[in-house]
C-alpha cells in the first residue's frame, strides 16, 4: 500500500525536475528565470528527499524491494546537477 504514496511523491518531484531542466533564461541577467531553476531543483530535492526517507523506514523495508531507491536518488543527482552547473 506504500507504493502509491510513493509514486506520486515521484511524480511530483519528476515534474519539478522537468521544469528545473526546461526553464532557461531569456538573456544573461534573467533573475527571475534564475531564481525559478533554483526553486524547482530545491522542490524536487525536498520532495525526493521525503520519498527517500519514507523507503529507508525501518517499518516499510520489508515490504519495498531496493529499486524504489533508484527514482529518487536519480531524481536528487539531476537536481543537484542542476543546481551546480551554470545554465
Amino acid at each position: 500500500m506504500i507504493g502509491v504514496p510513493l509514486v506520486l511523491l515521484h511524480l511530483v518531484a519528476a515534474f519539478f525536475c522537468f521544469s528545473a531542466l526546461h526553464t532557461r533564461p531569456g538573456h544573461p541577467g534573467d533573475e527571475d528565470a534564475f531564481f525559478a531553476i533554483k526553486a524547482f531543483a530545491v522542490l524536487t530535492i525536498a520532495t525526493e528527499a521525503l520519498a527517500l526517507l519514507i523507503t529507508l523506514a525501518p517499518s516499510h523495508r520489508a515490504a519495498l524491494n531496493r529499486w524504489w531507491l533508484a527514482p529518487p536518488i536519480a531524481l536528487i543527482l539531476t537536481a543537484v546537477v542542476r543546481l551546480v552547473l551554470p545554465v
